[in-house]
């Protein structure tokens, strides 16, 4: 005991003296606001002060003090209200656990499902969907509606969740999957009781709804039932989607029976927007729900000790307008199921992902079409589904049902080995489709190495197949067949990832021109190349196997018709010729507007062209095929348009520019006239034809020498579409 009280007396004298010397040092502290903001005066816009102990990670990793957005202590320590647990609050009166009004259930129903919405945005679990007081103890609940709702709310988390995880194509500024202790997502709860008590609920309030009012009061009651009854039904119904579109077995079945589903929740959720004023006020102004139930520091303490996101919930209308739209994606997801050739399918995801879709039905998408990449529509193997993709696409004579080489065991096995690494890569493709805008161009970038892989072993099975098929008794050519096809898909890629950075507005306005180049002289014309080979390829198979079957004497006008239909990829070859030209036209244009000295360029210090160049092109630098066009060539092959002569000015440019549009402008009219099955197809040749002819006029107006004096920089309108700018001059 003397010990101990020695001890503390060595304690207290030790903070007196530090206490001492820190009051002497006070003496040297200065206050150097003023110099701070004398000092910035000289710093231009943009412009940073760096220092050997505070760099860039420091500025990034700081927190701005008093900032209700960086400093949560902002957030925790305004007001004096202590967080209150369920317990507390129910022992409290501050929540009702029995005779809610309809009002005040409607009123937390849309809350929650606001909460859920802002957790599909990226928030966690603990700043939105649980701070909902009512989900943390549902048992204790006596209300049996709202009881009920707080089970399904749990069930529908768990869903969605499950999905989430099982797709995997979610990075952490989309989704947070993260459970926090003391929450259970309820196992003892089975799906089918959950829907049975769901169902229990609806047909008790259906019963009340056919209760006629008599008065006002009655006929208030009567229209907050009507509204409660649509919110439970409608909960019920979004979670027999969830179960039944994330369920591997009977497909086809779950599929077809959600779409009924689906309706039905179009048309409960429309009268939900509408009865959105029958719940309990809520003052969103605090972006954060503040009706009966709801605690916005309940879980602050069960937080990571990171810095945490600013969580705002969504508005009501808001959220239930984000679910409405869920619902329609999900309509749009469930028809995958009509696309069974490979290539089709690949085009369906890319259309999904051009829309920017959540990250729930983004993942839905995924397991629907690959619950595990063997089992697709009835066939047994994903490498099948590849089979059919490379003979529907340029038809190799190793892959015809009635070739020879199908009986050769070597070729088989070779064939058979090449599919199955192109099941690896084409399976990375679809998944890779169902990231986020910003983070599939990352992952594509990594893909190009695969493609010089697959590249290199197609080419080494064609030339096998073609050893083999001229041994053969009946000898058909068999040249770069799968090489094509891999190398329309790397093409393809290629350019996806070039006219990705245009859609995330990575280009300065002074890159547009060797972008533009880089698609209008290699990549749309690679393109055009390769699908004009696999076209030319599938008709000579036709007339092969027409000789095969011997000339007839009485030929039919209906095999005479047929000879006479258009080529197979005639619409897709004029959408790439289109665009091709459509590219052509913006690099004419860029470079006469550079000669104009129309665009603002870097200043000389800072500026490196070829880096620039180098960087934009990198992720090309590992293929083969199409060779990478290095920044010493395209300097070669564009510097003779950069002279400034009376053969070459910068009219001559623009009259250039304007043929070209002129040109996409024919090809985009007669893609029309062929009539696209597809409404998305027909949808963007229209935007094309906007940008072709707007652009058009621009540039035949400056040929003409219009505002030839002006150094206004032209803009660049991407409004009409993502990725082909409208130019505009001021």
């Amino acid at each position: 005991m003397a010990r101990l009280f020695v001890e503390e007396q060595n304690f207290l004298e030790k903070m007196c003296d530090e206490k001492e010397t820190l009051e002497q040092e006070s003496f040297y502290w200065v206050d150097i606001t003023q110099d701070f903001f004398e000092a910035i005066k000289e710093l231009e816009l943009g412009e940073l002060v760096h220092d050997e102990l505070f760099g860039l990670f420091d500025a990034m990793s700081a927190i701005e003090m008093m900032d209700p957005k960086m400093d949560a202590g902002m957030l925790c320590n305004r007001g004096n209200n202590k967080p209150y647990t369920f317990s507390q609050a129910a022992d409290n009166g501050i929540i009702k656990l029995d005779g809610l009004t309809p009002s005040e259930i409607i009123g937390i129903i849309d809350s929650t499902y606001a909460c859920i919405v802002s957790w599909l945005e990226g928030h966690s679990l603990a700043q939105t969907v649980f701070t909902n007081l009512y989900l943390h103890q549902p048992d204790q609940i006596i209300d049996k509606t709202l009881k009920t709702f707080c089970y399904a709310v749990y069930k529908i988390i768990e869903e969605i969740r499950e999905c989430i995880i099982k797709a995997s194509v979610y990075e952490e500024e989309d989704f947070q999957s993260v459970m926090y202790g003391g929450y259970k997502l309820q196992p003892d709860i089975t799906e089918q009781k959950t829907t049975s008590m769901l169902r229990e609920v609806e047909e008790e309030l259906h019963r009340k709804s056919r209760i006629k009012p008599v008065d006002d009061e009655t006929e208030r009651e009567y229209n907050d039932g009507l509204a409660l009854y649509a919110r439970i039904r409608f909960t019920k119904m979004f979670y027999q989607i969830l179960t039944l579109m994330g369920r591997k077995e009977q497909l086809q079945l779950n599929l077809s029976g959600s779409q009924r589903l689906l309706s039905n929740c179009s048309d409960m959720i429309q009268v939900i927007i509408k009865t959105i004023s029958r719940g309990i006020k809520a003052d969103e102004i605090t972006n954060h729900p503040n009706v009966m139930g709801f605690d916005p520091m309940i879980n602050q303490r069960l937080l990571p000790p990171t810095f945490p996101r600013y969580t705002k919930i969504k508005p009501r209308v808001e959220a239930l307008e984000y679910i409405d739209e869920l619902i329609n994606r999900f309509k749009t997801v469930t028809k995958i199921t009509s696309y069974t050739s490979f290539h089709a399918a690949l085009d369906f995801f890319l259309e999904f992902s051009r829309q920017s879709p959540c990250i729930l039905s983004r993942s839905m998408l995924q397991i629907v079409y690959l619950p595990s990449v063997n089992r697709v529509f009835g066939v047994h193997n994903f490498i099948d589904i590849l089979r059919d993709a490379a003979r529907n696409f340029i038809a190799p004579p190793a892959l015809l049902p009635k070739s020879s080489l199908l009986q050769n065991t070597q070729a088989k096995e070779c064939v058979d080995k090449f599919l199955a690494h192109c099941a690896s890569f084409f399976a990375i493709l679809l998944q890779t489709t169902g990231h986020n805008r910003a983070r599939q161009r990352d992952r594509l970038a990594y893909l190009f190495e695969n493609c010089a892989a697959l590249q290199d072993e197609a080419e080494r099975v064609d030339s096998f197949m073609h050893t083999l098929s001229l041994k053969s008794d009946t000898p058909r050519p068999h040249l770069a067949c799968f090489g094509t096809w891999i190398l329309y898909h790397t093409l393809r890629v290629m350019v996806m990832y070039l006219l990705s950075g245009f859609e995330l507005e990575l280009y300065s306005v002074h890159e547009y021109h060797y972008i533009f180049w880089y698609l209008f002289e290699f990549l749309y014309g690679w393109l055009v190349s390769a699908i004009t080979r696999a076209d030319t390829f599938i008709i000579e198979q036709d007339m092969h196997n027409e000789q095969q079957k011997g000339r007839s004497s009485k030929k039919s006008a209906k095999s005479k018709k047929k000879k006479a239909t258009p080529r197979p990829y005639y619409l897709e070859i004029l959408l790439y010729q289109a665009m091709q030209n459509i590219c052509g036209g913006f690099y004419k244009a860029l470079v006469g507007f550079r000669m104009d000295d129309r665009i603002p360029l870097p200043e000389i210090q800072f500026d490196c062209e070829r880096v620039r160049y180098e960087h934009r092109l990198l992720p090309f630098s590992s293929l083969i095929t199409p060779p990478p066009v290095h920044y010493k060539k395209f300097i070669e092959m564009t510097n003779a348009q950069m002279y400034r002569n009376e053969k070459n000015s910068s009219e001559t440019q623009y009259f250039d520019g304007c043929r070209h549009f002129h040109q996409a402008k024919n090809m985009l009219d007669r893609a029309l006239e062929l009539n696209p099955a597809n409404p998305n197809t027909v949808n963007e040749i229209n935007d094309l034809l906007k940008v072709a002819k707007t652009n058009f006029i621009v540039l035949k107006l400056l040929s003409g020498g219009h505002k030839k004096d002006s150094k206004e920089p032209p803009i660049f309108d991407f409004s009409c579409h993502q990725h082909f700018p409208i130019i505009k001059l001021p």
